[in-house]
């Protein structure tokens, strides 16, 4: 079992930077994936970003509307991952949550039931 711890979130204006971490204890796992959903009043989760590694190789993924503003990485000596954000928009306000996966993928995972260990979440208010 893992148990994931994130920080970071915050109140900014639109056009700021925020950058979000995800500690992850519990286990070390040289493979795997790390993802980022979030989740706005009324609205469904919805995926952000993954990460998945296998040893020192990286691969990741972003719903669109984030590609090229948000940037997921990995620390494995710190078993974390950050979702640095930049560019903020109010449309970006959510809780996020961090998740994680054991599971051996040829991709990287990007539906919320790829993720078997989940966060409480953080909350990201971008302000107009």
């Amino acid at each position: 079992q893992v148990q994931l711890v994130e920080s970071g979130g915050g109140l900014v204006q639109a056009g700021g930077s925020l950058r979000l971490s995800c500690a992850a204890s519990g286990r070390t796992f040289s493979s795997g994936a790390m993802g980022w959903f979030r989740q706005a009043p009324g609205k469904e989760r919805e995926f952000v970003a993954a990460i998945r590694w296998i040893t020192s190789n990286r691969y990741a993924d972003y719903r669109d509307s984030v590609k090229g503003r948000f940037t997921i990485s990995r620390d494995n000596a710190k078993n974390t991952v950050y979702l640095q954000m930049n560019s903020l928009k109010p449309e970006d306000t959510a809780v996020y949550y961090c998740a994680a996966s054991f599971a051996t993928y040829t991709r990287v995972p990007i539906r919320a039931q790829d993720f078997g260990s989940w966060g409480l979440g953080t909350q990201v208010t971008v302000s107009s």
